[in-house]
This record gives structure tokens, C-alpha cells and sequence, in this order.
């Protein structure tokens, strides 16, 4: 029988997982702006 107690349980477990990967994000954020760059201008022919 799954109970609201285990429910629970595995509701903490996924939040723990989320802030877990969440701690990772902000380098992997900063290196895709960095590659992203700033807009060029279009080619002049």
C-alpha cells in the first residue's frame, strides 16, 4: 500500500536531487553565454 508518508518521502527525495543539480547550473550557465557571444552584424558584400 503506498501511503502519504511515502509519497512524501519520495517528494524529498526528488527536491534533494533538483537542488543538487541546481548547484551545478550556474557555471554551466555562465560557459553557454560566454559561447552564445555578442550579436555581429551581417556580412557586407
Amino acid at each position: 500500500m503506498y501511503t502519504i508518508e511515502m509519497a512524501y518521502a519520495r517528494m524529498r527525495e526528488l527536491q534533494d536531487l533538483a537542488n543538487r543539480s541546481r548547484a551545478h547550473r550556474p557555471a554551466a550557465a555562465l560557459g553557454a553565454d560566454r559561447t552564445r557571444g555578442p550579436r555581429r552584424a551581417p556580412k557586407k558584400r
